[in-house]
C-alpha cells in the first residue's frame, strides 16, 4: 500500500522541501495552498495533487486529508484572523483517526511550560508580536493557541519547533531536545531542508508521538560538542 501524505502549506519553502523528501520516499503527495501560489509547484506537476484554497478552509482541508496516512502542517502566524488555530483545528478534526500529524512552529512554543528563554529572545517576541498585530501582519499568540489545542488532542501529533533557519545543502537529520535551554540547541541554526527532513522522518517515528522536539543542525557547534 502506498503511503499517502497531505502537506498543508505545500507552496512555501518548507512545504516544497517536504514535498521533495516525500516523493523521494515514494509517498503519494497531496497538498493545500492558496490558489495564487499554485504556480510555485510547477516543478512537481504530475507528481502531486493540489487543493487550491486557504489552509484554514475547513472544506478544503477535509477533502485534502481524506485517506492520508500522515499530514504535515506548516503553522504560520501571518494575519490576524486566527489563521494558525483554525488551520490546526481543521487538521485535527478531519484527519484520519490513526494518521500521524506533524506540525511546524518556532521555539517560542512550549508544551510543558518548562522552556527557559533569554531576555533578548523574550524582548524580540514581545516586539514582533506587538508590531505584527498593530499592522495586521502576524499573530504569534494565535500560534500558541493552535499548539495548545494540538497538545490537548488525543490524535497522534508531533509539534516540531524550529530554530533560526538558513538555506544550503542538507547536513543530515537535526538533533533535538525537549527544552530550548538544552546546551545542544545553543547554536540556534538549522538548514531549512533539514527542518523539512525532520518533519518527514517524524511521520514514521513513534517515539515522537506527543512530543514537541526543538531542533538544531546536527553539524552545529553545540550539537557537535555534545557528541564529543
Amino acid at each position: 500500500m502506498v503511503y499517502k501524505v497531505c502537506i498543508v502549506g505545500i507552496s512555501g519553502l518548507l512545504g516544497q522541501y517536504m514535498t521533495q523528501h516525500c516523493l523521494d520516499r515514494g509517498y503519494e503527495v497531496v497538498g493545500v495552498c492558496r490558489e495564487e501560489s499554485v504556480h510555485k509547484l510547477d516543478r512537481f506537476k504530475g507528481n502531486v495533487t493540489v487543493y487550491p484554497g486557504n489552509t484554514n478552509d475547513r472544506e478544503i482541508v477535509r477533502k485534502a486529508v481524506k485517506d492520508c496516512n500522515g499530514v504535515l502542517t506548516v503553522l504560520m502566524p501571518w494575519g490576524v484572523q486566527q489563521y494558525s488555530s483554525t488551520t490546526a483545528q481543521a487538521v485535527l478534526d478531519f484527519a484520519e483517526p490513526e494518521a500521524r500529524l506533524i506540525f511546524s512552529c518556532g521555539w517560542h512554543i512550549s508544551k510543558d511550560k518548562q522552556d527557559q528563554y533569554s531576555w533578548g529572545f523574550l524582548m524580540f517576541l514581545s516586539a514582533f508580536g506587538w508590531i505584527g498585530k498593530l499592522f495586521g501582519i502576524a499573530e504569534l499568540s494565535d500560534q500558541v493557541t493552535a499548539c495548545d489545542n494540538i497538545f490537548a488532542s488525543n490524535k497522534k501529533w508531533t509539534v516540531v519547533r524550529g530554530s533560526d533557519l538558513e538555506e544550503g545543502e542538507s547536513q543530515g537529520l537535526p538533533a533535538w531536545s525537549r527544552h530550548v535551554q538544552d546546551p545542544i540547541l545553543a547554536s540556534n541554526i538549522t538548514r531549512r531542508i533539514d527542518f523539512a527532513l525532520f518533519m518527514v522522518e517524524a511521520l514514521k517515528c513513534d517515539g515522537l508521538i506527543h512530543e514537541a522536539p526543538a531542533i538544531v543542525s546536527c553539524r552545529a557547534p553545540s550539537a557537535c560538542a555534545q557528541k564529543n
